[in-house]
């Protein structure tokens, strides 16, 4: 069965596409972390979901990267609500 998490604006993903969810304030301090987002970037894989300032962001199995609005704990809890129903 397909599962969809709702990442804001008008964007959805496919759950199985998610590898992980993380949050910018968190991460973004680590060299690593912004050299990646760089590079993401740079090569086009970024994709911008959010309608404001982006709090988290979503790696995806296909090393895209999708900036959203909502918190990682709100995108946790959207998975978690789609695994019980």
């Amino acid at each position: 069965m397909t599962r969809y998490v709702y990442l804001g604006g008008e964007a959805a993903l496919e759950d199985s596409r998610i590898v992980g969810l993380f949050d910018l304030d968190n991460t973004s301090w680590s060299w690593r972390t912004r050299e990646f987002l760089s590079r993401a970037e740079r090569d086009g894989r970024v994709m911008n979901a959010a309608e404001d300032l982006p709090r988290s962001f979503v790696l995806c199995v296909d090393k895209n990267v999708i900036l959203t609005q909502p918190t990682t704990a709100t995108l946790a809890r959207r998975l978690e609500y789609q695994e019980r129903t």
